[in-house]
């Protein structure tokens, strides 16, 4: 797969949180609680995600950009998306940002990459559902059953959408008039929970508490972030002193190194956990406004 130290933590993460709710799912399936198969289709949608994300599904292009925080793939990588690559280039130009700010700013536009090909994943699975639907000749009580799942398809696409419009205005503010210091979140997954949040059916004193626990969520990420560049630093490391011939030295690097790795794996799994706990709270706030 040619990834990073760092991506191949991320798709042990990925990974790990998918084989949970696998299981979770087939223990609803044998007490019959997923009968009209959306979780089973949830499912099969996130690991194409996966197999997407870390090129595993055959594409050459499909990859998402590689996480990778200490050399600078700002120029190498690509943002598919010519209005994205206009502001990032016109952000780099304006000499608004110090170079933490440019790799904060870059870490958002590739979050908003990554948001629009997710949107594109299940776009086309809806695309696939309703042509099969459409072919159906003789209507039945499983039919309506699907027809609950296309709607519940395209609210998550609605939601989705929005997420995307939302961003995108955000990347264009910030690429335009730089970073608001009063600004009280600075990692773009809870920028985008924030900016949900308040859109769902939350009153004040659970929006309040939805703030501290974002907090709490931003402190794990950046602890995540963290652990990354030390992972990708000492992967750096280890590659120069196999070189050396020196056993002892390479001996020591490998200890790091594990250790780097395994506590870069589990807090990814932590924070992706989190995440999807969070976006469940808010979906199910958006939801209820619509009702």
């Amino acid at each position: 797969l040619h990834l990073s130290a760092v991506k191949l933590a991320e798709l042990h993460s990925d990974l790990k949180i998918q084989e949970k709710d696998e299981l979770s799912w087939k223990k609803l399936k044998a007490e019959g609680l997923d009968e009209d198969g959306e979780k089973e289709a949830k499912l099969r949608r996130n690991l194409n995600v996966i197999m997407t994300k870390y090129g595993m599904n055959g594409r050459k292009d499909s990859q998402l950009v590689d996480t990778n925080y200490i050399k600078d793939g700002t120029e190498s990588d690509t943002l598919d998306d010519p209005r994205l690559e206009k502001l990032w280039s016109k952000a780099k130009t304006s000499g608004k940002f110090s170079d933490e700010e440019l790799d904060k700013l870059w870490r958002e536009f590739k979050h908003h990459k990554e948001k629009i090909h997710e949107y594109n994943i299940l776009l086309e699975t809806v695309s696939r559902t309703e042509d099969i639907h459409k072919n159906v000749i003789n209507p039945s009580e499983e039919n309506l059953v699907k027809e609950e799942i296309l709607h519940n398809k395209h609210r998550e696409l609605k939601e989705k959408l929005r997420s995307i419009n939302q961003g995108f205005e955000r990347l264009r503010k910030v690429s335009h008039q730089g970073y608001d210091t009063t600004s009280e979140f600075e990692e773009p997954r809870v920028i985008d929970l924030w900016d949900m949040a308040k859109s769902a059916n939350f009153t004040e004193k659970e929006l309040e508490s939805f703030r501290e626990e974002l907090k709490h969520f931003e402190a794990k990420i950046e602890k995540h972030h963290h652990y990354q560049k030390q992972l990708e630093i000492s992967h750096q490391k280890l590659k120069h002193v196999e070189g050396t011939g020196d056993k002892e030295h390479l001996n020591r690097n490998k200890e790091k190194y594990a250790m780097l790795e395994e506590k870069t794996k589990e807090l990814g799994y932590k924070v992706k956990k989190h995440l999807q706990d969070l976006s469940s709270r808010i979906s199910q706030g958006l939801q209820h406004n619509e009702l």
